[in-house]
């Protein structure tokens, strides 16, 4: 309850309450006033300037310049202008982070063995003589017969007669040229600390902020001149030098290669300058060019590993699916001059996903292979692993090494799993192929949604599941098994066959004369083994030259005789079994949704990522019956049928719940996007709109599926709390039930 003071009045004053209204709207105003300001600023200003100082130095003319402070003023495309200018700014600030997380990963992590070697060793000073706390020191690249020393308290004094220099004051152990050598101009720590994002944007209610706008439309004007307007140029006249011009025109996009063009000149001429600089022993401008070289290699290798090899593998799985989708080459190329920016993008991205499932499928290999018997490939769960790392000390020949031979892995392996099967396929069932996919509707929407069917409801629920997960790597240790009966590579492939005597000491003449036996090769030199068969740590020297520390973990295993030609046999059986496989894929989930669907939907042809979807969660419950049955039969069918009753009662409730959570939820969260979105940017006001419930439904399966993800990522509140019990809860009562 609220305490006035006695001499409070029974009711305010008329005129203190306006006084208030006016000072609360006057605040009001004030803020309004300046968050405008701000928003402006920030939202017009920035990229407005971002825009047209790009299209003025891109321009290349000099009454660009002149209109420059005209072209600021400018009304005229507002809204395209700062779209754009956005996107500028954007970049430029990637750019930004990217160099400053790279100066952290070479500060921490160290530059490459040649840059590191360039630089000048520290003065380490070296302790003399310590009394009472006081430390005596002279520089380490210095004799100590040539200085002269101050007496010191309790300790024997160097004879004066002996100095030749002058004499050496004691410090504290303070260096003044380590202090020179650590000075930095730009404290970066402190500035961070003062530097909020509330002061760094103007929502603090100061007007600071305004020198913020500045300094970043001048380092965004800096970065375009740098990054973008100089390797373009470089790279226009390269281009033009050799007479490549009119390729890189045709190809569409003739900025992006023409900029990486210039990249590859200024990195080569960098590479030449440092040597130059090498030659004069100027050590300071030659470490500064190979700092500079560092980023524009890491840069260059960044674009070629994100970049192009995932276009690369779209690329070459379109070519290799023409069979299975009835088109042509010509098809695709009239596809790329309609829309050369989608069509590299789609691309881009279904090389992306088949670079993550690849990589995580060797994650499970590794889960289930002998530590060690993929040394080859790089180690996602290793800590030391660190791919930026690797771009700024390895030499980019090996870079180029390990670029071909991943591209030869992906290809072969695509060629392995969807040419070769497609061509048996269409020889031996030649009705079953092409795959159906006329869409029912051409709205562009409709051929959105099928893709997310498959990447976002499909593909994450049959292999994300902990039982598939499980039958995987079941079905993986199986054929090792069976492949190592044949190949007798079981200690190779495993490793979980024990080394003969690997418990047992052995006497120091039986060491001493397998020491000296030439087939055997590392490992543990004490352990009699069977003869034919060897200790071979393969892999390990590799790994040591990669990561440049201790080798990663690795498990000793028998070689058998003519080991080389097993191995040749193993990759053989390798490839059949990916060609089996790939072929029951194309073939078995589909068969069953075509036939399912059939059922359900008559003659009505139907899109095969429907059917395939279909087939796939056909298959997958079939699996899980029997891994349930096989684990319920022993205990009888009085069991059975208890447990019967209560699946039928779960999955009653269950799909009570998941058609409201995945039914009635996405459909009205993409029927909103589709009523506030779509329909205004797609229908005019007089024509009627046509609702597609079905896309609707697939659209707002992502929207929902997005919403969930950055709720969790955000603040603790009660949607978020909910959603956490209903993952939880749903995910223990799954592993009851089972």
């Amino acid at each position: 309850m609220p305490i006035y003071s006695p001499d409070m009045p029974q009711r305010l004053p008329v005129k203190d309450i306006f006084s208030g209204l006016l000072t609360s709207l006057g605040t009001a105003v004030r803020y309004w006033l300046h968050y405008t300001l701000v928003a402006f600023a920030w939202l017009g200003v920035v990229p407005l300037t971002a825009c047209r100082i790009y299209r003025c130095l891109f321009t290349g003319s000099v009454s660009s310049l002149l209109t420059l402070p005209l072209d600021m003023l400018s009304t005229e495309n507002l809204i395209a202008d700062s779209f754009y200018g956005c996107c500028v700014v954007t970049c430029t600030l990637c750019a930004f982070i990217s160099l400053v997380w790279l100066r952290e990963q070479i500060l921490h992590g160290g530059g490459p063995e040649w840059l590191e070697q360039e630089q000048d060793p520290p003065l380490m000073p070296q302790p003399l003589a310590v009394a009472d706390g006081d430390l005596v020191l002279v520089p380490a690249n210095n004799n100590v017969n040539d200085q002269q020393l101050p007496p010191v308290e309790g300790a024997a004094e160097v004879d004066a007669d002996e100095a030749d220099g002058p004499d050496l004051e004691v410090n504290d152990g303070n260096n003044g040229a380590q202090d020179d050598n650590n000075w930095n101009p730009i404290e970066w720590d402190r500035a961070a600390e003062e530097l909020t994002w509330e002061r760094l944007l103007g929502l603090d209610g100061s007007l600071v902020f305004l020198e913020h706008v500045f300094w970043v439309v001048s380092l965004n004007t800096l970065f375009i001149l740098v990054f973008a307007f100089c390797p373009y140029h470089i790279g226009h006249f390269t281009l033009v030098g050799f007479r490549l011009k009119d390729y890189v025109t045709a190809s569409q996009f003739e900025g992006l290669l023409t900029t990486l063009s210039g990249y590859v000149v200024i990195g080569i001429v960098l590479i030449l300058l440092h040597g130059v600089a090498s030659l004069v022993k100027l050590r300071k401008n030659q470490q500064l060019l190979g700092l500079c070289y560092v980023v524009v290699k890491v840069s260059l290798l960044s674009v070629l590993e994100i970049g192009v090899f995932p276009l690369m593998c779209g690329w070459w799985l379109d070519i290799c699916s023409l069979t299975i989708l009835d088109t042509s080459l010509q098809d695709r190329e009239a596809s790329f001059k309609a829309a050369p920016g989608t069509f590299m993008f789609i691309h881009w991205l279904v090389g992306m996903v088949y670079v993550f499932y690849f990589a995580s499928f060797i994650l499970l290999l590794r889960e289930v292979l002998r530590p060690g018997a993929l040394w080859f490939l790089p180690n996602l769960y290793d800590p030391d692993f660190n791919p930026i790392q690797e771009m700024v000390r390895l030499p980019i020949l090996r870079h180029i090494r390990r670029f071909l031979a991943s591209v030869v892995i992906f290809g072969m392996v695509v060629l392995l799993m969807v040419w070769v099967p497609v061509q048996l396929i269409m020889k031996v069932f030649p009705e079953f192929l092409p795959y159906n996919v006329v869409l029912s509707s051409e709205t562009p929407v409709s051929e959105l949604s099928l893709e997310l069917i498959l990447l976002q409801v499909v593909l994450p629920a049959v292999l994300e599941q902990g039982h598939t997960r499980q039958w995987l790597k079941s079905f993986i240790r199986g054929w090792c098994i069976a492949v190592s009966c044949v190949l007798e590579l079981r200690s190779y492939l495993l490793g979980d066959v024990p080394l003969a005597g690997e418990d047992e000491k052995q006497p120091r003449e039986e060491q001493e004369a397998q020491e000296e036996r030439p087939d055997v090769i590392g490992g543990d030199q004490g352990n009699p083994l069977p003869d034919g068969f060897q200790v071979q740590p393969l892999g390990v020297a590799h790994q040591e030259m990669l990561h440049g520390a201790g080798p990663v973990t690795f498990q000793p295993y028998y070689q058998p005789r003519f080991f080389a030609f097993r191995l040749v046999c193993l990759l053989g059986f390798i490839c059949l079994s990916l060609f089996i496989g790939s072929l029951m894929m194309l073939t078995l989930p589909v068969f069953i949704g075509r036939k399912l669907l059939t059922c359900w939907m008559g003659e009505t042809k139907v899109h095969e990522l429907y059917t395939a979807g279909c087939g796939l969660y056909v298959i997958w419950l079939l699996m899980n019956l029997a891994t349930v049955l096989s684990s319920w039969l022993p205990k009888g069918w009085t069991v059975i049928a208890n447990k019967l009753k209560e699946w039928l009662i779960i999955t009653s409730k269950s799909l009570l719940a998941t058609s409201i959570l995945l039914g009635v939820i996405p459909l009205l969260m993409g029927l909103l996007f589709d009523l506030v979105i779509i329909i205004p940017l797609r229908v005019s006001l007089h024509q009627t709109p046509i609702l597609y419930i079905w896309q609707d439904w697939a659209l707002g399966v992502l929207h929902t599926k997005i919403v969930c993800a950055v709720t969790l990522m955000g603040p603790n509140w009660w949607l978020k709390r909910l959603l956490e019990q209903v993952s939880v809860h749903g995910a223990l009562m799954l592993e009851m039930c089972w």
